[in-house]
């Protein structure tokens, strides 16, 4: 996996670590594909993964984890099976599928991860999975995302994390509530936190912080929830915002 930070960015995140705001990985990446950036990065954790469905150390330890139950994880395994797509899910930080297709080698790729081929998820998944992707086109699943959020109102959370990847987790679990926790956990009242995102799985996010920062170009529901927007990494805006918290 090739790791691409504009080093300009960098140092804006280490400007602020300096001035002692806490910076906070929230990332889709499993942990293990959420490590090699946070080290780079120069974070020394926790770090919120798999959509907020975990909070972990960097030494792996867990503080939070909010899985999706064994018989709703079928039910979107099922869902993707009638449709011919590819789904995966996770165990033990593996990255798990029935079929080697190229969109798990694809995601795998992205994600700095390794496929793991089993007979059966409903054997191989455990009690709960972090959560579940479908990997397919944009347009795809720009269709499917009602229907997806429609069938599991209430019981998973359904977004977008790249245009090429439907990602589910728990009712409970998204980033918000992975933010909130860790708020409560280090002391950090609501509105002295930030929060900066650009996908649909970091709407909640952006929402519930006190200062809430879209990136330029965000899904629409994205900039609606935020308080303000900034240019995509590698294009200053990493630090305009390092330049807005600490002044």
């Amino acid at each position: 996996m090739k790791l691409e930070l504009d080093p300009r960015d960098v140092e804006a995140v280490h400007r602020m670590l300096a001035a002692g705001v806490t910076v906070i990985a929230c990332t889709g990446r499993p942990f293990p594909g959420a490590v090699p950036w946070v080290q780079r990065l120069g974070l020394e954790g926790p770090i919120v993964c798999y959509q907020g469905a975990q909070v972990r150390n960097l030494d792996g330890s867990v503080m939070l984890d909010h899985g999706i139950p064994h018989a709703v994880a079928m039910e979107v395994i099922r869902f993707a099976r009638e449709r011919s797509l590819h789904v995966q899910a996770y165990r033990d930080d593996q990255l798990i599928v029935e079929h080697d297709r190229e969109e798990a080698q694809i995601y795998a790729r992205h994600a700095g991860m390794q496929v793991h081929v089993v007979a059966d998820l409903d054997e191989a998944m455990g009690p709960t999975t972090p959560k579940l992707v479908i990997v397919s086109t944009p347009d795809e699943l720009k269709r499917l995302l009602p229907e997806a959020r429609a069938t599991w109102a209430g019981r998973l959370n359904v977004a977008t994390s790249v245009p090429e990847y439907l990602e589910f987790t728990s009712a409970e679990s998204d980033k918000a509530s992975a933010l909130r926790f860790l708020c409560a956990r280090l002391g950090v009242p609501q509105e002295q936190s930030a929060a900066v995102g650009d996908g649909r799985n970091d709407a909640s996010m952006i929402a519930w912080a006190g200062l809430g920062v879209a990136v330029q170009g965000s899904p629409p529901e994205v900039i609606a929830a935020a308080d303000r927007t900034i240019p995509g990494p590698g294009h200053g805006g990493i630090p305009e915002l390092a330049d807005l918290l600490l002044n």
